[in-house]
């Protein structure tokens, strides 16, 4: 554990440059020896700001559940991360203002009608269950580029941003429930339920175990989505993102804005490229001295530190 690591203060920082539209360049696994127990209380400190803002505990979710998202990211172990009722969207949604760089996965969320204590089975989860439902998971990293370690991106809440909830599914046989992920219509990627650690439940029973060693626990009401079912893909400008689930059951996301290609048309013709009206270069500094850098829509980030 990292003695001299201020968990408040870096929740501090990492929200302040959420909310001021900045992804972070510099991890701080590369700075303070971060470890996962240190993340974790960065994780609570960030929820304890968000409730002290006035939302409310909703739920959790899992991440890197599936190998194709551990591949995607380069990450070899799951974590967890809080909802909170801010979080949560009805299908089919527009996506809020304030987006870094969302990515969108489909996932099969499990919504408990009665307490999960640990340890536990499938069966019993299933059990505790009073509703599965069609869910689309934005995730929206802190960290330039989606380039993190597991530590970071267990401090930054595992990267949850919003949970778009669709319709209730068949609770039988949700490890076959076929999924197919579209953009603007069109299926990019295919998965079933079972890509979630074998069976959606198997994750929420090792999260029940993780919550006991911390002297907490699953209640009733609770949302928790189960993980990644394909990998995530980018939610850009004037596009949407949907998922159909078994035999049609949809969740749908869109994201407000002209499309890229409209961009790269109006730089075409006039002739020039840059800043718009309005741009502030003093966006580009946190308050705390905190490295930064602010991704450009290629995906690439220019760095950027307090007082340079």
């Amino acid at each position: 554990m990292s003695g001299d690591l201020d968990y408040a203060a870096t929740a501090r920082s990492l929200r302040s440059a959420r909310r001021q539209g900045r992804t972070l360049d510099v991890l701080l696994s590369s700075e303070s020896g971060l470890s996962l127990a240190d993340a974790y209380h960065v994780q609570d400190q960030m929820t304890a700001l968000r409730l002290a803002d006035g939302e409310k505990r909703a739920g959790w979710k899992l991440g890197y559940t599936s190998a194709v998202m551990r591949e995607q990211m380069g990450i070899d172990a799951p974590n967890f991360g809080p909802l909170t009722d801010a979080m949560l969207l009805s299908s089919p949604a527009v996506l809020p203002a304030g987006a870094l760089q969302p990515r969108v996965e489909p996932e099969i969320g499990l919504r408990l009608g009665r307490p999960v204590r640990a340890p536990c089975t499938v069966s019993d989860v299933l059990a505790a269950c009073d509703a599965v439902l069609a869910c689309l998971e934005v995730v929206d990293s802190v960290w330039s580029g989606y380039r993190f370690t597991l530590e970071d991106n267990t401090a930054d809440g595992s990267s949850a941003a919003w949970v778009v909830v669709g319709p209730p599914l068949p609770v039988s046989d949700l490890a076959a429930l076929p999924v197919g992920l579209s953009v603007d219509g069109e299926v990019v990627e295919r998965g079933t339920g079972a890509a979630a650690s074998g069976h959606p439940a198997a994750g929420v029973a090792w999260l029940a175990e993780q919550l006991a060693s911390r002297g907490q626990a699953l209640e009733p009401g609770d949302l928790v989505i189960t993980g990644g079912l394909t990998s995530a893909h980018p939610l850009e400008s004037g596009h949407r993102i949907s998922a159909t689930f078994g035999d049609g059951w949809q969740a749908e996301v869109r994201r407000p804005g002209l499309p890229r290609r409209y961009w790269t048309r109006r730089v075409v013709r006039s002739g020039r490229a840059g800043p718009g009206p309005g741009h502030d270069p003093a966006r580009n500094r946190d308050d705390n001295g905190v490295r930064l850098a602010i991704s450009d829509r290629r995906g690439g980030s220019r760095d950027h530190r307090a007082g340079r």
